[in-house]
């Protein structure tokens, strides 16, 4: 193997290792998947808008957000 010596050698590497891929392919499909799960769908379920719920406004949020930090221990 022969000396690296610009970005566009660097890349070439990169480029020609995801062309002669054969499993990679498909273990990267199911990487997208499982992240695509953990964020859109996840997401939707379990980390609801707490705070639509508690105000309306931009302003009302605003203040209930200061309200919350200045008021904890």
């Amino acid at each position: 193997m022969g000396n690296i010596k610009n970005f566009s050698d660097f890349m070439g590497l990169y480029v020609e290792g995801f062309k002669k891929m054969t499993w990679g392919r498909t273990l990267w499909i199911i990487i997208f998947i499982k992240l695509f799960i953990m964020f859109a769908v996840l997401k939707v379920f379990f980390f609801p808008n707490f705070l639509n719920s508690k105000a309306d406004t931009p302003d009302q949020k605003s203040e209930y957000v200061s309200k919350e930090l200045t008021n904890r221990n």
